[in-house]
C-alpha cells in the first residue's frame, strides 16, 4: 500500500509542476492570439523598395511638396499589406513594415474602456491561479518527502487537493475572461490594430494545458486520499471482526472452562460426602460390637 501511495503522490507532484510551468510560461508570453492585420502599404522611398506604393515621378519632389496629388494604379487588396501580430495578456506585438523587427504596445491600453475591469480581473485571477498552484505543489512535496506519519500525510493530501481544485477553477475563469476581452477588442478596438484574421496561439494552448494538468493533479490527489482512507477503514473493519471473533472464542472457552470446573467441584464434593459417610460407619462398627 505504501508503494502505491508513493507512486500516486509522485504522479500528482509531476502533474502539478507541469501545470505551474505551463501557466507561468503562458502568463509572461504574448502568443495567446495571433493572426494578420490589414494595413495600407507605405510609400516607396530610398530605403523602402518592396511592398510599397510607387506613385512614380520625382520621389524627392513628392517628399518635399506635400500638396502634390499622388496616384496609384493598385486597387483592392493590392493596396494593403497583411502584417503578422501576436497578443498576450500584457502586450500586443506587430510586425514592423517600415523596418526589421516588431513593435509592441500594451494590450491593456488597446482594450475598450468597458472591458478594462474584466481584463484586470482576469490578470488577478491568473496571479491567484499561479499562487495557489505553488501552495498546492508545496503541500504535495511536504506530504511526499517530510510527512512523519500516515495521518499527517493524509491531512496534507487533503489540503493540497483543495488548493489545487481552487486554483484550477480560478484558472478556467481567468482564461475565459481573457478570451471574452480579446473578442470584444477585435470588434471595438483601435482601427489601426483590429485583426483581419486571427486564431489562438501556443500560449493559449499552454494555458488550457496547464488547467488540464492542474485538474488531473487534483483528481490524483483526491484519489490517493480516498483510497488510503478506504484501505484504512477496510483494515480496521477486518481487525474489529477478528477481535470480535477472538473475543467470542475466548468467552466460549472461559464459559466451557468454568462449566468444567463447576462440574469437577460438584463431583469432588459428592465423593467427599460419600467417603465421609463410609468412614463414620466403619469407626462405629467395632464399638457397637
Amino acid at each position: 500500500m505504501k508503494t502505491n501511495r508513493r507512486c500516486r503522490a509522485l504522479l500528482a507532484v509531476s502533474l502539478n509542476l507541469m501545470a505551474l510551468l505551463f501557466s507561468t510560461t503562458a502568463f509572461i508570453t504574448t502568443h495567446w492570439c495571433e493572426g494578420t492585420q490589414r494595413v495600407p502599404k507605405p510609400s516607396c522611398g530610398k530605403e523602402k523598395k518592396t511592398n510599397c506604393l510607387n506613385y512614380g515621378g520625382n520621389e524627392t519632389a513628392n517628399e518635399t511638396n506635400q500638396n502634390v496629388v499622388h496616384y496609384s494604379w493598385e486597387t483592392g487588396d493590392d493596396r494593403f499589406l497583411f502584417r503578422y501580430f501576436h497578443t498576450g495578456i500584457w502586450y500586443s506585438c506587430e510586425e514592423n513594415i517600415n523596418a526589421a523587427g516588431e513593435k509592441c504596445r500594451s494590450f491593456i491600453d488597446l482594450a475598450p474602456a468597458s472591458e478594462k475591469g474584466v481584463l484586470w480581473l482576469s490578470v488577478v485571477s491568473e496571479v491567484l491561479y499561479i499562487m495557489l498552484l505553488v501552495v498546492g505543489f508545496s503541500l504535495m512535496c511536504l506530504e511526499l518527502f517530510h510527512s512523519s506519519s500516515v495521518i499527517d500525510g493524509l491531512k496534507l493530501n487533503a489540503f493540497a487537493a483543495v488548493f489545487t481544485v481552487l486554483s484550477g477553477l480560478l484558472g478556467m475563469v481567468a482564461h475565459m475572461m481573457y478570451t471574452q476581452v480579446f473578442q470584444v477588442t477585435v470588434s471595438l478596438g483601435p482601427e489601426d490594430w483590429r485583426p483581419h484574421s486571427w486564431d489562438y496561439g501556443w500560449s493559449f494552448c499552454l494555458a488550457w494545458g496547464s488547467f488540464t494538468c492542474c485538474m488531473a493533479a487534483s483528481v490524483t490527489t483526491l484519489n490517493s486520499y480516498t483510497k488510503t482512507v478506504i484501505e484504512f477503514r477496510h483494515k480496521r473493519k477486518i481487525f474489529e471482526q477478528g477481535f470480535r471473533e477472538e473475543q467470542n472464542f475466548l468467552d466460549q472457552e472461559a464459559i466451557k472452562y468454568f462449566r468444567e470446573r463447576s462440574v469437577q467441584s460438584v463431583t469432588q464434593s459428592g465423593e467427599v460426602s460419600m467417603d465421609s459417610a463410609g468412614f463414620g460407619t466403619s469407626r462405629l462398627s467395632p464399638t457397637s460390637a
